[in-house]
């Protein structure tokens, strides 16, 4: 059974970013770098969520970063989903924005996925965070899946051009 990574909203839209500056590109390129084997060495799944945050923008962007994500799977989201996303606000652990970061780590959280990977250093993989993540997903029984960039699941290669 490969390891299941929940592929945040942060991911396609880095993998398609066509900006120039430097932090944009090295980002772009890490992305890049690990989408070029993950379909092969994970599980990879979203959600409608994710589709509906890349459907924003202008079209032709849109529908690149679509297409990237056509043939994950789409993890539902259900009323329990919703519970653990208000507890999640309640709690403080996200932003009040209940369709954004606290949706996305209900989702993978709920469905055990190993992994949720992102971008969002601010909300997700933030080290600062995870333990206030590790007890509220504990207090509720949820798995704690572990929230991490490309960069970190490449292993931790700060030289895209190797």
């Amino acid at each position: 059974m490969l390891p299941r990574v929940y592929i945040e909203t942060t991911i396609p839209s880095f993998y398609c970013d066509n900006r120039v500056a430097p932090a944009v590109s090295l980002r772009r390129a890490w992305t890049r770098e690990w989408w070029k084997n993950a379909p092969a060495s994970y599980e990879l799944v979203t959600s409608e969520a994710v589709l509906e945050e890349l459907g924003d923008g202008a079209p032709a962007e849109s529908r690149n970063r679509l297409a990237l994500v056509q043939d994950l799977i789409l993890l539902p989201i259900t009323p329990p989903i919703i519970e653990i996303v208000q507890v999640y606000v309640e709690h403080r652990l996200m932003p009040r924005d209940t369709a954004g970061d606290a949706l996305h780590l209900a989702l993978a959280s709920f469905y055990k996925c190993d992994f949720l990977l992102t971008w969002n250093c601010r909300h997700l993989a933030n080290a600062n965070k995870f333990g206030h993540i590790r007890r509220v997903n504990t207090m509720l029984g949820l798995y704690v899946p572990i929230l991490v960039t490309p960069l970190e699941m490449l292993g931790g290669n700060d030289d895209p051009a190797q």
